[in-house]
């Protein structure tokens, strides 16, 4: 060997060490990359990135019938901080800020104190981050915007390192309200909607989306749009924010009452077809009331008693019977074919001789079956199909995905016995929706027309009405005028003389029918277990010029169940509330040629009060004109049945004056001009002042009026 070979070896060595240690370092420093700083080059890659760009547009709003923003697509964020970007100055400036950004972080999210806030952000400058999330929610446009005006956090994110992620979420003002029907998103938004009106007019909300591409121009990257994105257009639907409350909090009071399972309530302008309010509550595991499925349109269930008056219908229809035809309900137990049919009262000695216009004022399963197996025992193939012919069975096809289609059997040898005949005149063995039976309903009050239930109203860009979406009409007549009026009587007597009383209304009248059906388990019948029932009531208001229709469903486990007295009483609160939303009282109409309306006149400035009177007429003295110079006339007020009087009072500037009786504005004015500060709570008159009047006015102190 060479002398110098043993050195050139150590000098072989010593570089492939180096070789191996850079080496290592590279993989590394990938690792690191790949996956402690994967977000954040991923982040920078899509900033640089030069081929086209997708665009997403702004998703359009769900709008309410009276213009409340019912849905709407809001920005939300994460926020990060690399700690690399800046260098020192940046770290130097951070430490130097510290306790006024993490105070400033305090303020805006209050869950988390300072002093955790200032060791989280240690935290993340020790390891030298440069993705590191500040706050782990995801924070409103407006806190961002709070955030991004800290100290550091203000400058740009090369320089100061704050930097954030963005989001598009939905989100729904009101909450709960109808949410089953506006329906919702994905979490990702672009995974697009899920259910409901959401995903119906999904096409038209979304918009189109937009494509840019990055241009380097003088040493930068700009975007360069290629397509600009089209914002969505928004919706207007048919319901009204006032109503949906109104139908809410009535059903869901009744059904904690109870302790009812299920509970749906629909309301429906009759000429329209609107859907002015739609609930679908469902108790919780943790016993709250939930909209969890779109129960209204959805449940397919026996309808029970509401379906009478369809079965009635058809009689009437074909002339088999006459409202004043009697029939034999005997003692309110009767044998149907081999298979005993109860009445209600069956154990009080039933209701005997009856009429027509009895079997649904009392409700009598005995009555209305008999009337109908006699009629079409052995034709009951028209019996289902005078059913057909009144629509009860048509499907709406809705706006709304997953509605269900009623199901009514037509009667062939295979699906008929000799008891079914009379239990589907009664609401057994049969399918409908609640909005179906809504629609049948609404049909009747309508004078025979049905309408197809509407849940949108129009289509909407920029304020400008894209597309009227118009009533349409299912059936123009669903039975003759003559049979129409004879129901329609009938159906005003249920509330006002039978079990339908509850849904009534001392203020106008109420039409409809109560409904209460045992509820089948499956395979288990009706009998296995606790019994299950749904309770309904279906109706329109007032009788005379209906304006509205309305049904309200309930299921519930164990008696006592009444259709009437549960969804009826529920029926007739909301008809009520609904009912005065519309009252409005004519002054004109308040008075006679000897009534003298003096309106409520505040103390204050009597020289303007004495101005608006004059105006309207009203008669008052104590002042003869406004002030000749505009400046205020102090003084105080006296309401006569017949005239107003008016007391002037001088105010002395050295001494606090008595504002009580006045009205914000005068009060506010007399006293600053005086030199005090004035800070007021409530609204209407003064009620009370923190100092007292009479006392030595000192410039600049604060009082307080209180109004109420």
């Amino acid at each position: 060997m060479m002398p110098n070979q043993k050195n050139i070896m150590i000098r072989f060595s010593f570089i492939i060490l180096i070789m191996v240690l850079v080496g290592i370092a590279i993989i590394c420093k990938a690792g690191v990359i790949m996956f402690a700083e994967r977000q954040y080059w991923k982040d920078v890659a899509d900033r640089f990135v030069k081929e086209n760009v997708t665009v997403r547009p702004t998703r359009g709003n769900i709008i309410s019938s009276d213009g409340q923003l019912m849905a709407s697509s809001l920005p939300e964020y994460k926020i990060y901080m690399d700690f690399k970007a800046g260098g020192e100055v940046k770290d130097s400036l951070l430490m130097l800020y510290m306790d006024s950004i993490c105070d400033g972080l305090h303020q805006i999210f209050p869950d988390k104190s300072k002093g955790e806030f200032k060791s989280h952000i240690l935290k993340g400058r020790k390891k030298g981050s440069r993705n590191y999330l500040l706050y782990p929610k995801r924070i409103s446009y407006i806190q961002y915007k709070e955030a991004k005006r800290l100290p550091v956090f203000n400058l740009n994110k090369y320089r100061g390192g704050f930097h954030e992620q963005a989001f598009n979420q939905r989100k729904k003002p009101f909450g709960s309200l109808a949410m089953r029907t506006l329906g919702d998103m994905y979490a990702d938004v672009e995974q697009g909607a899920k259910n409901g009106l959401e995903l119906s007019y999904d096409s038209i909300l979304k918009g189109r989306d937009g494509i840019t591409h990055r241009q380097k121009v003088m040493n930068k990257y700009l975007n360069i749009v290629d397509i600009p994105p089209v914002d969505g257009c928004d919706i207007i639907t048919t319901i009204d924010v006032g109503m949906q409350d109104i139908a809410e909090k009535a059903l869901v009071d009744e059904l904690k009452e109870i302790n009812a399972t299920v509970g749906v309530a629909i309301l429906m302008e009759v000429q329209t077809g609107d859907i002015k309010a739609i609930v679908n509550m469902t108790k919780g595991s943790d016993g709250v009331y939930r909209e969890i499925r779109n129960n209204a349109i959805s449940d397919m269930m026996e309808p029970g008693s509401t379906f009478k008056t369809a079965s009635i219908m058809v009689a009437l229809e074909d002339g088999k019977i006459t409202p004043d035809q009697t029939i034999d309900t005997g003692n309110g137990v009767y044998n149907m074919h081999g298979r005993p049919m109860k009445d209600h009262n069956w154990h009080r000695g039933g209701y005997g001789v009856i009429t027509t216009t009895q079997t649904l004022m009392y409700s009598s399963n005995i009555g209305v079956s008999r009337l109908i197996d006699q009629n079409y025992h052995d034709q009951p193939e028209k019996y289902v199909q005078g059913l057909y012919k009144l629509g009860i069975a048509t499907p709406l096809k809705l706006d709304i995905p997953g509605a269900g289609k009623p199901y009514i059997r037509m009667p062939n040898k295979d699906n008929w016995s000799k008891t079914a005949l009379a239990w589907m005149s009664i609401g057994y063995e049969t399918q409908v929706p609640p909005i179906n039976t809504l629609a049948f309903y609404n049909a009747i009050a309508n004078n025979g027309v049905m309408v197809k239930p509407r849940f949108v109203k129009s289509i909407v860009k920029d304020g400008q009405v894209v597309e009227d979406i118009p009533t349409e009409v299912l059936n123009p007549a669903i039975a003759s005028p003559k049979t129409i009026q004879d129901i329609q009587i009938i159906l005003e007597k249920v509330v006002s003389e039978g079990l339908g009383k509850k849904a009534g209304s001392k203020q106008f009248h109420v039409s409809g029918k109560t409904g209460t059906a045992q509820v089948s388990q499956g395979k288990g019948g009706y009998k296995t277990g606790t019994m299950h029932y749904l309770v309904s009531f279906c109706g329109y208001f007032p009788s005379e010029a209906p304006k509205y229709s309305c049904i309200v469903a309930i299921q519930k486990s164990g008696l006592p169940a009444s259709g009437g007295l549960m969804a009826g009483s529920v029926f007739g609160k909301i008809a009520e509330r609904v009912f005065a939303k519309h009252l409005a009282q004519n002054l004109t109409e308040a008075k006679d040629s000897t009534s003298i309306l003096i309106p409520d006149v505040k103390h204050g400035d009597i020289s303007e009060a004495h101005y608006v009177l004059n105006k309207i007429d009203i008669n008052s003295s104590g002042i003869s004109e406004q002030s000749a110079d505009g400046k205020p006339v102090w003084g105080s007020v006296t309401c006569n049945p017949d005239n107003v009087l008016f007391s002037k009072k001088e105010i002395n500037n050295k001494l606090v004056p008595n504002v009580v009786g006045m009205g914000a504005k005068d009060a506010v004015y007399l006293l600053e001009s005086i030199g005090l500060k004035a800070r007021v709570t409530g609204v209407g008159k003064v009620k009370s002042q923190s100092i007292t009047a009479g006392n030595t006015v000192r410039k600049g102190q604060t009082i307080q009026l209180r109004l109420n």
